[in-house]
């Protein structure tokens, strides 16, 4: 065999591989986009509940999990949501490292980083979950230590405020960029044309802008916690969530805002089906 035939069949090998691994980084990505569609909807179901006064499970991550395990096959759904955050993370930390999708800047790739890590987290405490550690403190709960923690380092009062500083631009960027329609130049628009496209686009701007308001109500809440040096200010998502039914608009606000965390999760399923990964 000549040495040009053994060049073409080592590049033809690379080429396939490089193909396989593109094909699988793709397919983990997809699998993590309707794991988060999943919690998403719950949240969104158990927060309308509150809305219309009933439910007394937690409107958070727990509450969800704690929805998926009393249904039938719910150790298997469990363990799949697992599977599926599990594959977020990967997917996203082959983005931060420039293994996946087109060439990115540094911020980009940074912010992949960030999200691998916390999708890492997520999917380590629902796969603990799924094991059969079900008590431990709630999602309010762990709010609140870790601002108590955070509040009696050096600084610690400008740390916390600094961090829920943070979240509030998050949270704001979210929903802006949900208003602006951002989220269509990460999709397929050549196979997402006419009524599909309308309702996935409306899906977008809904449920981002929902999604926007839970990540600056909590980081309004953080600074609070710093401004007044209570950690007790602090709440998770149940709390934040419940918070809106206090405000002027009453249980109204909530129940809006828990319809757009459900279209946000359904969302979530259309960026599993058309999304460029």
């Amino acid at each position: 065999m000549t040495l040009s035939r053994l060049h073409m069949r080592g590049r033809s090998k690379k080429a396939a591989r490089r193909s396989a691994e593109r094909e699988s980084l793709t397919a983990a990505g997809r699998a993590g986009f309707v794991a988060r569609g999943v919690v998403y909807v719950l949240i969104g179901v158990l927060a309308l509940q509150i809305a219309l006064g009933g439910g007394g499970e937690q409107a958070d991550r727990e509450g969800a999990l704690a929805q998926v395990a009393q249904q039938p096959f719910g150790e298997e759904m469990l363990w799949a949501l697992v599977v599926g955050f599990g594959c977020m993370a990967l997917w996203r930390g082959a983005r931060a490292v420039g293994r996946h999708g087109p060439r990115r800047k540094a911020p980009s790739r940074a912010l992949d980083g960030g999200r691998a890590v916390f999708y890492g987290v997520v999917c380590w405490a629902t796969a603990v979950y799924a094991a059969g550690q079900r008590k431990g403190s709630s999602g309010d709960a762990k709010s609140q230590d870790w601002t108590k923690t955070a509040l009696e380092l050096p600084y610690g009062r400008y740390l916390v405020g600094a961090g829920g500083c943070v979240l509030i631009g998050v949270g704001m960027v979210l929903a802006v960029r949900a208003m602006m329609r951002r989220f269509l130049r990460q999709l397929d628009l050549g196979s997402l044309k006419g009524r599909s496209r309308q309702v996935v686009t409306a899906l977008g701007v809904t449920g981002g802008v929902a999604r926007g308001a839970v990540f600056a109500a909590a980081g309004i809440f953080i600074v609070t916690a710093a401004v007044q040096f209570d950690p007790d200010e602090a709440k998770g998502v149940d709390a934040t969530l419940r918070s809106f039914a206090h405000t002027p608009a009453g249980p109204w606000l909530l129940a809006a805002v828990a319809a757009g965390l459900i279209l946000f999760g359904v969302f979530s399923f259309a960026s599993a089906r058309w999304r460029r990964l």
